[in-house]
C-alpha cells in the first residue's frame, strides 16, 4: 500500500573472476552480491559479504567462480552470458544470488542494481528470470544445475503494483536441478543489518560437513534457519536430481547413486499470538553516487582465509541498569531544518533529493508533463510529504480526470493524512472507471478500516483477496476489521497469516495511523 521510488545512481560495477582451483574440472559458479540499490532507503548490509564468503568457500570445493558486485542489468546478462560459455556436457553450473528478488507472472526474478521499476511488467522487462537462466544452463548441457537464492527480502519496488505477490514463486526447472530459496515460498524476511544473513551463516556450516549429497546439505541448511529462527524463516527447497552430487569432491564417489527427491517444507508455523518483529537495525548512511557510469571491471581480489563457521546468532536480552552512569554533556546539535506543515521532510531536503530534482526540472520544462507530475507525487508520498503529494496528483488529474493510477495514490495518500471522505471519493471513482481495480478496493478498504465501516472495509479487503490471495496489506487490513467487527480469532488468523508473509506489515499500518 506504500508508495515508494525509484532514482538511477550510477554505479561502480565489478565483475571478479577468482583464480580456479586446479581441482576445478567442470565445476562452474556465478556469485553475485547487490547491494546498493538507490530505491532502497540505504544499501542492503549482508549481500557482498554472503557472495564473498561463498565464494570462497566454492572455490576451495573445486568450483571456477565468478564473483560479481552491485551488477547492472547489463553486467548481469554478460556475466550469464560467460557462464553459459563455459558450460559443457555433464557440466556442474552453480548459481548464487543475493540482493531484491520479485515474482511476476509465475516467475521469480533477480533484480540488477538499476533496475526501473514502476509498474509490474518492468519486473519482467529489467529482472533475471531464474527459470530462463536454468533453462539455458540446461540446453548448454549442464548435469547438475543448482541455484541458492538469497533474495527474499521486502524490496523498495513492490507497493508500486499492489497486485503484487510477496516473496519468490516456485521454479518450473528441468531435470537435473536443485534450488534452494532463503524463505518459504510468497515469504520475506526483514534484513537483520548484520554482516551475514542467517541463511549464509547456516549453508556456509553445512557445506563444509564432509560426506554430505548436496541434497542433504541443503536439508540440513533448511533446520539450521527454521531453527535459529523460531519458524520464523523456513528455506524453501525443490529438487529433480537424478544423481548423487556433493559440494565438497570426493564424497559423492562414496556412495550408490540414487534418486532423491527432497520432502516439501512444511508451512510456516501460523499461531494467533505471534509476537510482532523486532524492529530492523537502523540503516547505515547510502553510499555517495558515482560522477559516471563507468565499464564493468576486472581484477582479481586478494585470498583471504576460510571463515570460521559461525553460530546462530541469539537475541542480546535487553537490560536497563538501575543506575546508568552520568553522561558527559552534549555539545548543542546545529538546528534541524524546519518540517513540512504535514510532517514530513522539510522543503530544503526534498529539493535537494536528485529524484524530485530530475523531475522538478521536466516540469519547469513542460508543466503539463503528466508522468513527471505522477512519478514525484509517489516520491512526495514515499518520503512522506503527503501535502505536496497530494498537490502533484490533483494536477496529474487536472490533466487526465480519468487516471485512475493517479485517483487510487491520492485515494491512499488523503487516507494516510486523514480525508477520510475525499479519500473514499477517489477510491470510489477509480473503482467507477476500472471495477475490479485491486489497488483501490486495497486502499478504499484501508478508508473504510479507518473511517469505522468495518463491515465494508471486510468487503472491499475480501474483494481484493479474491482478485489477489496473497495481498498482505489486505490480509492484515481484513484481520484488524474482523477483530473489530466481533470475529477475534478469523482476526487473528489474518494476522497471523499476514506477518508470516510480512514481517513488516504491523509497522507499515502503524505509519497509516492504523493499530
Amino acid at each position: 500500500m506504500k508508495i515508494r521510488f525509484l532514482f538511477l545512481l550510477p554505479l561502480l560495477v565489478s565483475l571478479v573472476p577468482t583464480a580456479p582451483s586446479l581441482a576445478a574440472g567442470d565445476r562452474y559458479a556465478l556469485v553475485i552480491g547487490n547491494a546498493k540499490y538507490p530505491d532502497a532507503d540505504a544499501p542492503l548490509k549482508e549481500p557482498l559479504n554472503d557472495a564473498r564468503d561463498i565464494a570462497d568457500e566454492l572455490k576451495r570445493d573445486g568450483f571456477s567462480v565468478e564473483i560479481g558486485e552491485n551488477l547492472t542489468g547489463d553486467g548481469m546478462r554478460r556475466a550469464f552470458d560467460k557462464l553459459y560459455g563455459k558450460i559443457k556436457p555433464g557440466s556442474v553450473a552453480l548459481v548464487f544470488f543475493s540482493g531484491f528478488g520479485i515474482q511476476s507472472a509465475r516467475q521469480s526474478y533477480m533484480l540488477p542494481v538499476d533496475a526501473q521499476i514502476w509498474t509490474e511488467s518492468d519486473v519482467r522487462r529489467d529482472g533475471v528470470s531464474l527459470e530462463t537462466v536454468l533453462g539455458e544452463l540446461n540446453t548448454r548441457g549442464a548435469g547438475v544445475k543448482i541455484a541458492l537464492i538469497d533474495a527474499s527480502r521486502r524490496n523498495p519496488f513492490e507497493r508500486r503494483f499492489r497486485s503484487f505477490s510477496a516473496g519468490l514463486t516456485p521454479v518450473i526447472a528441468p531435470n537435473g536441478t536443485l534450488v534452494m530459496y532463503s524463505a518459504a515460498l510468497a515469504s520475506v524476511v526483514s534484513d537483520a543489518g548484520g554482516d551475514h544473513s542467517l541463511f549464509v551463516q547456516e549453508l556456509l556450516k553445512e557445506i563444509r560437513v564432509p560426506d554430505l549429497m548436496a541434497e542433504e546439505t541443503l536439508n540440513r541448511t533448511k533446520m539450521g534457519v527454521t531453527r535459529a529462527s523460531r519458524g520464523e524463516q523456513v528455506p524453501w527447497i525443490s529438487s529433480s536430481l537424478a544423481e548423487d552430487f556433493s559440494f565438497i569432491p570426493g564424497a559423492a564417489g562414496s556412495r550408490p547413486t540414487t534418486t532423491t527427491t527432497a520432502p516439501p517444507p512444511p508451512a510456516p508455523p501460523v499461531v494467533a499470538n505471534n509476537p510482532p518483529p523486532a524492529p530492523p537495525a537502523p540503516p547505515s548512511p547510502p553510499a555517495s553516487p558515482a560522477p559516471s557510469k563507468p565499464a564493468d571491471t576486472v581484477a582479481a581480489p586478494a585470498p583471504s582465509p576460510p571463515p570460521p563457521p559461525a553460530p546462530a546468532p541469539s537475541p542480546k536480552p535487553q537490560v536497563e541498569a538501575a543506575l546508568p552512569p552520568p553522561q558527559p554533556p552534549a555539545k548543542p546539535a546545529d538546528p534541524a531544518p524546519a518540517p513540512n506543515a504535514d510532517g514530513g521532510p522539510s522543503a530544503a531536503a526534498l529539493a535537494e533529493d536528485p529524484t524530485i530534482k530530475g523531475l522538478t526540472a521536466k516540469l519547469a520544462a513542460n508543466p503539463d508533463d503528466v508522468n513527471a507530475l505522477y512519478r514525484r507525487g509517489q516520491v512526495y508520498a514515499s518520503k512522506g510529504a503527503y501535502n505536496l503529494a497530494i498537490k502533484d496528483f490533483d494536477d496529474t488529474l487536472r490533466i487526465n480526470s480519468k487516471d485512475v493510477e493517479a485517483l487510487n495514490n491520492r485515494c491512499w495518500t488523503r487516507t494516510v493524512v486523514g480525508d477520510l471522505q475525499g479519500a473514499l471519493k477517489d477510491c470510489n471513482e477509480a473503482l467507477r472507471l476500472r471495477p475490479n481495480f485491486v489497488d483501490a478496493l486495497d486502499s478504499r478498504g484501508l478508508v473504510n478500516l479507518k473511517s469505522g465501516a468495518v463491515k465494508n472495509a471486510i468487503a472491499d479487503f475480501d474483494a481484493a483477496l479474491k482478485i489477489n490471495p496473497r495481498l498482505t496489506s489486505s490480509l492484515y487490513g481484513r484481520g484488524l476489521a474482523k477483530q473489530r467487527n466481533g470475529s477475534a480469532q478469523e482476526g487473528a488468523l489474518d494476522i497471523a497469516n499476514a506477518k508470516a508473509m510480512d514481517p513488516n506489515i504491523v509497522q507499515e499500518f502503524a505509519s497509516y495511523g492504523v493499530r
